[in-house]
C-alpha cells in the first residue's frame, strides 16, 4: 500500500473512531479595531486592556501561548472586511475580536462565520445580530447595543421627573439601537429625535431645534469625540437642563469635557470603583501600568480574555472541537471585572447595568457610581434568535 493511500485509510480511521486533533501549540486571536482617525483613543484603550488581560493570564488562553494579531478597521466596514479577511485567509486565526463600532461589527460578522471561525466580540453587539441574525459562530461578550440604553430610559422613566424628552444620535446602527433601547423604557413624551452625521464637528443647528423644543432633559449619543465636541457645544449654549446618555460621558471623555460634563448621567455595564475583587485586581494593575483611571473600553477589552480562555480550556486546546467549546461558553459563569456575566441563548450577555454620573474631584472629572439599575438584564431580541 502507498504512503498516500495508508495516510487516507488512517485520516478514515481515526474519523469514524471520534478522535479527535492534537491541542494547538498556539492560539491565533485577530484583534481588529479602531487605530487612526478621531475615534482611535477608544480602540487603542480596548486593545491596551486586552494585553493587559493576557498579560495577566500569562500570555495564554487555556494555558496555551497566544499569538495576537493586530489590525486597524479605521471605522471603516470596507477596510474592517478586507483586513479581517487577511486575518481569516492569510493568518488564519482561531478567534476574532476587538471591533467597538457596530457599522464594522455589521460588515465583517458573516465573512468570519462564514468561515466557521468564532466572532467572540469584545464590545459592540449589534441589534440584529442579536436577533434574527444570530448565528452558533457569533458571541457578544460586550454589550448588546440596546441595552445600556434601555437601562438610561429605565432610570429616567422610573427615577426622574423628566416627562418630555429631546433625542440626538448619530446616523449609523449604534445610533439607532441607542434611540431604540432608550424609547423602549422611556414612556414620557419625546419632543425632538435627530440623527446626525458621523463624525459632524457641528450641533449648533440641532441644538437650536433643541432650545425651541423647550423639553425637560436631552437624551443622547455620541461616543468618543463626537461626544467631547457636543458636550462642550451643548454647555456653550446655556441651555440648563439634565443631560442623559450612554457611552458618552465617560472616564475616556470627561477630562477633555471639563467642567461641561459636571452633573451627566450615564448607564454603563463598568465603572473602575465597582466594588469586586476582579475589580479591584484589575484597577491595580492597570493605574500602575499607565498612570490613570481605567474605562469600559479597557475593563470589556481585559474581561474578554477570560471568556476566549474558558474557550479554549474546555477543549483542551482541540479548536477543531467547535460545538464543545460553542457549549462550555453557553453553560459557563464568569466573574468578571464589570461584575457577572452569562450568556442568553441568543449569545449575548445578561449583565448588570449601573448608574454613573460625572463628577468634579480633587484631581479634575471623573465618573462615580451611583447605583444598580438592572441585576442582571437580558436583551429582548433573544426570543427572535432561532437558537434555543
Amino acid at each position: 500500500m502507498s504512503i498516500q493511500k495508508l495516510s487516507a485509510v488512517l485520516a478514515l480511521a481515526l474519523a469514524a473512531t471520534g478522535a479527535s486533533a492534537a491541542p494547538v501549540s498556539k492560539v491565533k486571536v485577530g484583534f481588529l479595531t479602531t487605530l487612526s482617525g478621531p475615534q482611535a483613543d477608544l480602540g487603542q484603550r480596548h486593545l491596551d486592556g486586552f494585553r493587559l488581560g493576557l498579560e495577566a493570564n500569562g500570555g495564554k488562553l487555556g494555558g496555551i501561548p497566544v499569538e495576537v494579531f493586530v489590525a486597524d478597521d479605521k471605522v471603516n466596514p470596507e477596510v474592517g472586511v478586507q483586513a479581517v479577511r487577511k486575518l481569516l485567509d492569510s493568518d488564519q486565526v482561531d478567534f476574532v475580536t476587538g471591533i467597538v463600532f457596530s457599522n464594522v461589527t455589521m460588515a465583517i460578522y458573516k465573512p468570519i462565520v462564514d468561515k466557521r471561525t468564532f466572532f467572540i466580540n469584545s464590545f459592540s453587539g449589534p441589534s440584529p445580530l442579536s436577533g434574527e441574525l444570530c448565528t452558533p459562530f457569533f458571541f457578544g461578550a460586550g454589550v448588546q447595543n440596546d441595552s445600556t440604553y434601555e437601562a438610561v430610559g429605565k432610570y429616567v422613566a422610573d427615577k426622574t421627573k423628566v416627562r418630555r424628552v429631546f433625542i440626538m444620535a448619530p446616523n449609523y446602527q449604534g445610533g439607532k439601537d441607542a434611540v431604540a433601547g432608550f424609547k423602549r423604557f422611556y414612556k414620557g413624551e419625546v419632543v425632538g429625535e435627530v440623527y446626525t452625521r458621523l463624525g459632524q464637528p457641528d450641533y449648533s443647528a440641532e441644538l437650536a431645534q433643541l432650545r425651541a423644543a423647550k423639553p425637560d432633559a436631552v437624551y443622547f449619543f455620541y461616543p468618543g469625540s463626537m461626544g467631547i465636541t457636543f458636550v462642550r457645544q451643548f454647555h456653550a449654549a446655556k441651555l440648563g437642563i439634565p443631560m442623559y446618555s450612554g457611552f458618552s460621558v465617560e472616564e475616556t471623555t470627561i477630562h477633555a469635557m471639563g467642567e461641561a460634563a459636571e452633573g451627566a448621567f450615564s448607564s454603563a455595564v463598568y465603572n473602575d470603583d465597582l466594588k469586586n475583587p476582579q475589580n479591584e485586581a484589575f484597577v491595580k494593575a492597570y493605574t500602575a501600568k499607565f498612570k490613570r483611571r481605567p474605562d469600559i473600553y479597557t475593563a470589556l477589552g481585559y474581561d474578554v480574555v477570560q471568556v476566549l480562555d474558558r474557550a479554549v480550556a474546555s477543549v483542551n486546546g482541540d479548536l477543531s472541537k467547535k460545538d464543545e467549546m460553542r457549549a462550555a461558553l453557553r453553560q459557563a459563569s464568569f466573574n468578571l471585572v464589570r461584575g457577572p456575566m452569562k450568556f442568553n441563548t441568543n449569545q449575548f450577555p445578561m449583565q448588570n447595568f449601573y448608574l454613573v454620573q460625572a463628577v468634579k474631584g480633587e484631581t479634575g472629572m471623573h465618573m462615580e457610581y451611583r447605583g444598580d439599575i438592572f441585576t442582571p438584564h437580558k436583551d429582548v431580541y433573544a426570543s427572535k434568535c432561532p437558537m434555543k
